[in-house]
């Protein structure tokens, strides 16, 4: 019944049309008067609209899947896969986070607190994952990063560990 490429596309923005559709249903609710369901739908609306930024960032994340390799987040691991080269690095080992540049291909840089180096390009199959992996990172500007994404910012460190943090551990 529907096209196939337009269920491809819709697919993709699911999150932010169930965003839209939550804060249309909050603002529903407190234009329906009084006072338990004006600040009800407010609250309502509030929380979708958070939810709607939460949901554009990501997006950036879902890109087409042009380079080889699998990207895999489990239980505070990041490891990619490749074809020539691979590995694994723990968040809570993190030193720096950096968008790079190889042979015309994006690529993330993970750097560990012990100077190992781990490259994910941008656009290996499960790399939508790293987005809520890099959230978890303690004082990550989101913001910054998936605008970095989006105009192909390369080389800038993107986030680097607290010194307070380095200092424990």
């Amino acid at each position: 019944m529907i096209r196939p490429e337009l269920r491809v596309r819709l697919h993709r923005w699911r999150e932010v049309i169930a965003a839209g559709m939550a804060l249309a249903f909050g603002l529903w609710v407190a234009a329906q008067g009084g006072l338990v369901l004006t600040p009800l739908g407010l609250a309502l609306a509030a929380l979708a609209l958070g939810w709607g930024v939460v949901a554009l960032r990501r997006l950036r994340f879902q890109l087409a899947v042009g380079a080889p390799g699998i990207v895999e987040v489990d239980e505070g691991q990041v490891g990619y896969f490749g074809p020539s080269f691979g590995g694994f690095v723990s968040l809570s080992d993190l030193a720096e986070l950096r968008l790079t540049e190889f042979h015309g291909k994006r690529q993330w840089r993970l750097r560990t607190l012990d100077g190992q180096v781990l490259s994910v390009p941008i656009d290996a199959a499960g790399a939508e994952r790293l987005f809520d992996a890099f959230a978890s990172l303690p004082g990550i500007d989101m913001a910054a990063l998936t605008a970095a994404l989006g105009h192909g910012q390369a080389t800038l460190p993107l986030w680097t560990r607290p010194r307070a943090a380095l200092a424990r551990g």
